[in-house]
C-alpha cells in the first residue's frame, strides 16, 4: 500500500479509503490511485485485511464421499453454488473431512474459535442430530442446509421444498394419463426422502390414486442396483404401475436399466422421473426435479457474513422446478388393458 500510496503521490489512507470506501475520495485522486494499483499490480493481504477487519472472510463445510454406486453427489452441486455465492460477496469456502456428526461439529468448534473461519455450513439435519445443538451452546454461527424447525426458531435454515417437488411430478405424469403411479424411494427415517415419499402420497390422495397404491411404494438405498431391483419388483408385478417416481436421478437411473432390460420403452410404455437433475439425467434423457440450488447457497452466505448476528434467525423454504425430458415427456401408452387399482 505504501508502493502505491508514493507511485499515485497519495497518502496510505487516500489508498485505502480508494480500495474500500471509493465515493469518499474525488474522482481525479480515484482514478491516479486506480492506475498506480493496476500498475503495481497490488493485492491487498487477506491476512492483514482479516486482522483490522476481525473477518477470516471463510466459511466452512464438511465434504461427504460419494457412494461408489451412485452417480454423482448432491453435494457437489451444492458446494459448487456456495462457492459461487462466495465468490460474490468475497467469501471462501473452507472444505473440511469428518468421520461422524461428533467429528464434525468439534471441528467447526475448533475452526470458529481460531478465528479460521465466520460461521460454518450444516448440511442435511436430522431430528435427532447433535450438531445444531453443540454449534449453539458454543456460539458458533451457523446455518443448515436442510430444516431444522425442531429447534424452535433458533437455527437458520435453508431448504428445498421436497414435497412440493413431487407433487408436481405426479400432477405432471396424471396429465399424461397415468394412474398406476410407483414410487421408489428411501428406508423410513431419512428427512428429504420423507419429505419426497409425503409429495407422492398427498398428491396421489389429491388425483383420488391413493387406495391401495402402498403396493407401489418400494423402498431401498440409493444406489444404481437398488434402483433398478427396486423397478423389476413393481414392473414384473400382474397390474405393473405405468409410470415411476425415483427419490433420486441415481435410483431413476437404475430403474431406467430395468425398463429396458424387461424390452419395455422408456416414455412410451413406462413413464420415469428422477429427482436432483443431475448432469447425467440430461445425458439419459431423464426429467428430473432440479433444485435452486444457486439461491439456496446465496441465501446461505448472506446469513453469514458477520454484521448479520443479531438478526432473526433465517427460515427460507425454496421451491424446485421439474425439467421434463423425454422419460416421461410422450402419453400414456397402455402395455395391456389397466386395471383399476383396489
Amino acid at each position: 500500500m505504501a508502493d502505491v500510496a508514493a507511485a499515485a503521490g497519495v497518502s496510505k489512507q487516500t489508498v485505502s479509503n480508494v480500495l474500500n470506501y471509493p465515493e469518499r475520495v474525488r474522482p481525479e485522486t480515484r482514478e491516479r490511485v486506480e492506475r498506480a494499483v493496476a500498475e503495481l499490480d497490488f493485492q491487498p493481504n487477506r491476512l492483514a485485511r482479516a486482522l483490522k477487519a476481525s473477518s477470516s472472510g471463510m466459511i466452512a463445510c464438511r465434504i461427504e464421499p460419494i457412494a461408489s454406486d451412485a452417480l454423482t453427489s448432491w453435494q457437489d452441486r451444492f458446494l459448487h453454488a456456495l462457492v459461487e455465492a462466495g465468490q460474490a460477496s468475497e467469501r471462501h469456502v473452507m472444505l473440511f473431512a469428518a468421520d461422524d456428526a461428533e467429528q464434525e461439529a468439534a471441528t467447526c468448534i475448533r475452526l470458529w474459535r481460531t478465528g479460521t473461519v465466520d460461521g460454518v455450513v450444516i448440511c442435511d439435519p436430522r431430528p435427532d442430530d447433535i450438531r445444531p445443538a453443540q454449534l449453539l451452546v458454543a456460539q458458533v454461527p451457523f446455518v443448515c442446509f436442510g430444516r431444522a424447525s425442531e429447534h424452535g426458531g433458533e437455527v437458520s435454515w435453508v431448504d428445498i421444498d421436497n414435497t412440493r417437488g413431487v407433487e408436481l411430478v405426479v400432477d405432471h405424469l396424471v396429465d399424461a394419463g397415468h394412474r398406476r403411479i410407483g414410487f421408489l424411494g428411501f428406508p423410513d427415517g431419512h428427512r428429504v426422502g420423507d419429505d419426497r415419499s409425503n409429495g407422492w402420497v398427498a398428491a396421489m390422495d389429491r388425483h383420488g390414486l391413493l387406495a391401495g397404491s402402498y403396493r407401489l411404494d418400494v423402498r431401498g438405498q440409493d444406489t444404481f442396483t437398488s434402483g433398478a431391483k427396486m423397478a423389476r419388483q413393481l414392473l414384473e408385478r400382474a397390474d405393473p404401475p405405468t409410470a415411476l417416481i425415483a427419490v433420486s436421478d441415481t435410483l431413476a437411473a437404475g430403474a431406467l436399466q430395468a425398463v429396458r432390460d424387461l424390452g419395455l420403452t422408456p416414455g412410451d410404455q413406462v413413464a420415469l422421473v428422477g429427482y436432483d437433475d443431475t448432469p447425467s439425467a440430461e445425458v439419459m434423457d431423464l426429467s428430473s426435479v432440479r433444485q435452486p440450488l444457486s439461491h439456496a447457497g446465496a441465501e446461505i452466505v448472506q446469513a453469514l457474513i458477520p454484521g448479520q448476528a443479531g438478526s432473526a434467525p433465517l427460515s427460507v423454504l425454496l421451491e424446485p422446478e421439474l425439467i421434463v425430458r423425454g422419460s416421461s415427456r410422450r402419453g400414456l401408452t397402455r402395455r395391456r388393458e389397466e386395471p383399476a387399482i383396489t
